[in-house]
């Protein structure tokens, strides 16, 4: 999987983090280069670079970035410890843990950046020093996103049939959604590794059709037999065709096994539990809130109202109808058959199996 025919979604380049720009895609294959921390929100937001994993990826450096720019702002001369330099810095990371709310890698690799930071600067290292340091966990958040993507392709390719399958997907969890192979993707490009011959039905996944621009290039790329049908197909097909499982990703999962991902899936899981197909979520254990008993606690972003009412600049419902746009649903524990992490398949009762697993 580490030779997939992809361009990486992020790359630090020793003074700004360089980023595949995926509001373009497929269309356009173009690059964003970011060296400061409201560029980087901005692109967060904006979904340049999105999926969990990738995010926290992203995350990660933005606390460089903002180490960087506090110095910056501060005009400090690297061997000082001055008051205003942290100040600055914890504004600037508070503003990269905040650029989008629902997944869960974001705060927690920022948290793991910024700890970094404080007890260095509480032991008195000069601000040089620190900024070495962040980049150096930057690098290592990364590369275990690339392991843990890895990982989680051989331990999910075992849920599936050998030799032949079928599947079914919703939204983006790939090598564009992660610093690695992916997460649900992953599981697939391992089954193909192996030999098995794949077909894929991915849903478009409205109203940004992630699964469309970026699936399709995706498996199509990597030689899968892909097929993009519309989210109000899924139940259809799932009778006619009769996929082996459907696998997706998650944006953050409770400590019940509820499970955040992009609006859609919990509908897919329910359609999945009718037909009798298995319902499989991969993720890392980074992507797991143990704080949060059940998914109802879960913030859900909302998104702009012209994602649906102005796709591509046209106009597509009337200016006095209103717009519901939240980006992610909850999916019940109790209609997953099973978690794939980079530890291991998890199955119920998750509650214990996340408890035993995935340890703060």
């Amino acid at each position: 999987m580490s030779t997939l025919p992809f361009p990486p979604t992020l790359e630090w380049l020793g003074d700004r983090l360089r980023l595949l720009d995926q509001t373009r895609l497929p269309a356009e294959e173009t690059y964003l280069e970011t060296r400061d921390v409201a560029s980087l929100c901005d692109a967060i937001k904006r979904l340049v670079v999105r999926g969990a994993p990738a995010i926290g990826c992203a995350g990660a450096y933005g606390v460089l970035i903002a180490a960087r720019e506090a110095r910056a702002n501060a005009g400090a001369c690297g061997t000082a410890k001055p008051v205003n330099w942290r100040e600055r810095f914890e504004d600037l990371c508070a503003q990269v843990e905040t650029s989008r709310p629902t997944a869960v890698n974001l705060g927690w690799a920022v948290e793991r950046c910024r700890a970094r930071a404080r007890a260095l600067l509480e032991a008195g290292r000069p601000i040089d020093a620190i900024e070495a340091a962040l980049e150096a966990e930057a690098r290592a958040i990364h590369e275990e996103d690339k392991a843990m993507c890895e990982a989680i392709g051989r331990h999910g390719a075992g849920l599936l049939p050998r030799g032949q399958a079928t599947l079914m997907t919703h939204c983006n969890a790939g090598a564009l959604a992660t610093g690695g192979s992916g997460t649900a993707l992953a599981v697939m490009y391992a089954a193909l590794a192996q030999g098995t011959k794949l077909a894929v039905f991915a849903d478009e996944t409205r109203p940004l059709l992630q699964g469309a621009r970026l699936t399709a290039w995706e498996l199509a790329r990597a030689g899968i037999d892909v097929t993009v049908i519309c989210d109000n197909m899924a139940a259809s097909v799932m009778r006619a065709r009769k996929p082996d499982a459907v696998i997706v990703g998650a944006d953050r999962i409770a400590a019940n096994g509820d499970t955040a991902n992009k609006i859609g899936t919990y509908g897919l899981a329910i359609l999945a539990k009718h037909h009798g197909v298995p319902f499989y979520v991969a993720a890392p254990s980074s992507t797991f809130d143990l704080s949060l008993a059940d998914g109802s606690g879960i913030p859900i972003e909302e998104r702009a109202r012209t994602e649906i009412s102005q796709p591509q600049g046209k106009l597509n419902v009337p200016e006095n109808a209103g717009v519901y746009n939240p980006a992610f649903d909850v999916t019940p524990a109790e209609l997953i058959a099973a978690i794939v992490t980079e530890k291991g398949v998890l199955r119920a009762p998750y509650r214990e199996a996340i408890a035993q697993t995935v340890r703060p």
